[in-house]
């Protein structure tokens, strides 16, 4: 009976399970396949060696040790972590209160309107949304320039060590908080309209039907996105920290995805050395992802697995 009601369940689904196929194979080869290759933080290996053969040179977790007794271990931690941890606390509710204030919004035209204009800097490169850093807050740039003619002296917020962080952080949440709302959009566009109607007749306010139907109907979405995103909280890549990078910030920009693309991939390349200092970092995500589900799991009835 349990064999007839599988392949029941498997011939309503499998027209599902073919459109998903191409996705499963491009995850299979750009994400499980590649992880062969962190054979090589366990290595002496140099480019143009091949990972497993009978000349390979293991050295176990010596490159790790390496890591850990680096002069630069402790700053790279601390950057990576704070750059991380500040980005989260700005940029995990926010797409939720945009989300919203947006679904609060009765014109439909002015819904489109203000998504439209809230997902546009999602589509803008890294390069060209430095480059509108740099004309803004360059030492030459509008700020500056406003700043001089109002009676100011010009600051130099790319050279200041002081100014990466809050420059790095608020232009990542302009480019991807519209993105990141869209999620929590189309869970509001499940709520059923009844139950407004009913607060309303109840004397409702808006803020007080926010507070008690919106916000319950994505709660699920939110607990699931707060775990991905705990899980993902050591992941900030390196592109637009390197873009931004120059010798006056260096002492706060330097994080472990930077510092693993130089060490990798510029100068003489260390490649075994990177890909320990790479996995390490990964390790981090996957301890803080079980944390983040298990208490999840404890407290709610939302989590991962």
């Amino acid at each position: 009976m349990k064999n007839t009601a599988r392949l029941k369940q498997f011939k309503e689904s499998y027209p599902y399970l073919i459109m998903a196929l191409p996705a499963i194979i491009v995850v299979f080869l750009f994400n499980y396949l590649p992880i062969y290759g962190v054979l090589i933080a366990f290595q002496d290996f140099m480019p143009g060696d091949k990972i497993l053969a009978s000349s390979t040179i293991w050295v176990g977790f010596q490159n790790f040790k390496r890591f850990f007794t680096d002069v630069q271990f402790w700053s790279l931690m601390k950057n990576t972590f704070l750059i991380c941890i500040e980005g989260f606390l700005i940029g995990f509710p926010l797409p939720i209160i945009v989300a919203l204030m947006i679904n609060s919004v009765q014109n439909r035209k002015a819904k489109k309107y203000l998504q439209t204009i809230y997902n546009a800097p999602h589509f803008i490169s890294l390069v060209v949304a430095v480059g509108m850093l740099q004309l803004f807050f360059g030492r030459y740039g509008l700020i500056n320039n406003i700043v001089e003619s109002l009676g100011g002296e010009r600051y130099s917020y790319f050279l200041e060590s002081s100014a990466f962080r809050s420059l790095y952080i608020w232009s990542s949440n302009w480019q991807d908080f519209g993105w990141s709302a869209i999620i929590y959009i189309a869970a509001l566009s499940n709520v059923d309209p009844q139950q407004h109607e009913a607060a309303i007749i109840d004397g409702a306010s808006r803020f007080q039907r926010v507070l008690h139907i919106d916000i319950p109907a994505i709660m699920p979405i939110i607990s699931v996105m707060l775990i991905m995103s705990i899980g993902g909280l050591m992941g900030v890549g390196y592109e637009k920290a390197l873009l931004m990078q120059t010798d006056g910030n260096l002492a706060v920009s330097e994080l472990i995805s930077t510092y693993v693309y130089k060490r990798g991939l510029t100068g003489i390349p260390d490649q075994a050395y990177a890909t320990a200092i790479g996995l390490f970092n990964s390790v981090i995500n996957v301890v803080l992802l079980i944390i983040a589900n298990t208490t999840s799991k404890k407290f709610s009835e939302n989590s991962l697995w």
